[in-house]
Parts: structure tokens; C-alpha cells; sequence
């Protein structure tokens, strides 16, 4: 894994202990820092290719493990944490025991949901990129419309998995084909199953803010980033949303990659991220 270039570390929230990785800028600091939100039953380390990246050269870059997953605790109140404005209130006592005032907010499947419900609240976004997450409205039709028919899908809300479940969950979620690395396994059976069965009641009780009016009215460049062969996730449902602000005016697809382009094609990913970056800062 590239952490040795980050600090580790654990945070006292009300939501239990958080652990994160802290990528110091090297040299002269360039631009606003950027914070990376990982997706449900994952890790941080899912963007160890990114903070390996040419754009992480001056630049602040942290990742964090959701309370229940990783290195972090499970949650004190899994009914108010376990939910995506539970998640985002724990992300942002992590930014802001960290001094972190500013930042760009890259979030991946659930941690795409968790920074538009933080972008929605903080004050110091300043530009926020999605990948492999649909924004969710109150309409109880955009689940169906957003989510694809995937063979694993129903193990996203299953309380507890087994090895095989652990297994086949994350090759569907890093990318059909691809070589597991043993810690995505591990990430997937070590999350704690009460989330998964929490997160969708908190879902259907319709907590947290509308992401579809979120999506509509953001001020700050919203980059929507989607793998073309994503098994989860609609292309149409993305491209039919109102979009405020959307970077470049379309969304950015990654041909023959599917739900996890920043580690399937992480060079294409990077460089993309980068130009983003740029234009944000």
C-alpha cells in the first residue's frame, strides 16, 4: 500500500474514533487540500493509488475510514451514525480537528452520497467530485431508476457477509477481473454489518438532504465521474439529472472500466483528477 508518504492517525468524534491517513504536501503547498471518502464495506487504502499520483506533489491529500469500517470504530449510535448525514458529521469533525477550513471533496459510491451531504452543509467546499454514485431525490422511483440490476446488489444492505459474500462484493466493487488485494476482503468482512441494514432504513426514513437538489443548485464545480462498464450504477439516470454547475458541462465516463476507475485505471483517473484540480483551485 503507499501510505508510507501519510501520516496515520485516529480522531475522537462523537461517532466513535475515526482513522485517517494524512498526505502532507511535499515541498512548496499547492493548492486547496483534497479529502477522499471511501464507499461501503471499503477502506481508506482504496486511494493509496491516488496519493501516489503526480498531482499529490505539493498538495494536502487525507482519507478516512468510516466509523464501522476499517481501522475506525464501529459507531457509539449506530441509528444516528449509520446513515449519510451521520457519516458526513463524522467526516467533518475529522476536517475540522484537522484545521481543515478548505477542500476539494472526492467521494466514491457511498462516499459520493456522504460529500454532497457535507458540500450541502460545509462552508468550505470548494468543488466536489463523484464517482460511481447516482444523487438520490425524495422520488421513491429514483432507487430503481438510479441502481442497476446487479448480481450482488443485494448484499449492499445485507446485514452480515460471509467470506464468499466479502469476496464477491468487493471484485464487483474494485472491478470484474481485476486482482484482489487480500485488505479489500478483509474491509469487506470487517465492516460492521449493522450499517448496511441501518443505512437503508435511514434511506427510507429520508434522512439527509434531497442530493438530486443538491446536484441542482451546488455553486462549486460538481465533477460526476462514471466507469462505462459500472454494474451498479445507471449512466442514463446521471445524465438526465439538473445539473447548477457541472464540470465541463457532461459527465465524465472511463471506457471499459467499472465501478472504481481511480483503481482500475488510476493513471487515466489521476490525470483527470488533476485537470479538475486545477480548474478548481
Amino acid at each position: 500500500m503507499g501510505q508510507e508518504l501519510a501520516e496515520t492517525g485516529r480522531i475522537s468524534t462523537a461517532h466513535g474514533e475515526i482513522s485517517y491517513w494524512d498526505h502532507a504536501a511535499r515541498g512548496a503547498e499547492i493548492g486547496v487540500p483534497v479529502l477522499f471518502v471511501h464507499g461501503n464495506s471499503a477502506c481508506k487504502e482504496m486511494f493509496d493509488r491516488q496519493e501516489v499520483a503526480p498531482f499529490a506533489e505539493g498538495r494536502r491529500l487525507i482519507a478516512v475510514d468510516l466509523p464501522g469500517h476499517g481501522q475506525s470504530d464501529n459507531a457509539i449510535d449506530p441509528v444516528a451514525t449509520y446513515a449519510v448525514d451521520g457519516f458526513a458529521d463524522a467526516v467533518l469533525a475529522v476536517l475540522k480537528t484537522l484545521d481543515i477550513k478548505r477542500a476539494v471533496l472526492v467521494g466514491w459510491s457511498l462516499g459520493g452520497h456522504i460529500v454532497l451531504q457535507m458540500a450541502a452543509e460545509w462552508p468550505g467546499v470548494c468543488g466536489v467530485a463523484i464517482v460511481g454514485t447516482p444523487p438520490l431525490g425524495a422520488d421513491p422511483d429514483d432507487f430503481a431508476a438510479a441502481f442497476l440490476p446487479s448480481e450482488h446488489m443485494e448484499l449492499t444492505f445485507k446485514p452480515e457477509f460471509s467470506t464468499s459474500e466479502a469476496e464477491a462484493y468487493a471484485q464487483e466493487a474494485v472491478g470484474v477481473g481485476l486482482a484482489l488485494k487480500p485488505w479489500m476482503v478483509d474491509a469487506a468482512k470487517r465492516a460492521d454489518g449493522r450499517f448496511r441494514s441501518q443505512m437503508l432504513a435511514a434511506a427510507m426514513a429520508g434522512r439527509g438532504h434531497d442530493q438530486k437538489e443538491v446536484a441542482a443548485t451546488l455553486a462549486v464545480p460538481l465533477a460526476v465521474m462514471h466507469g462505462s462498464e459500472d454494474p451498479f450504477i445507471s449512466l442514463a439516470y446521471l445524465k438526465k439529472l439538473s445539473y447548477r454547475n457541472l464540470w465541463r458541462g457532461k459527465v465524465q465516463e472511463f471506457d471499459g472500466t467499472g465501478h472504481a476507475p481511480f483503481w482500475e485505471e488510476d493513471a487515466l483517473f489521476n490525470a483527470l483528477l488533476a485537470e479538475f484540480l486545477k480548474d478548481v483551485d
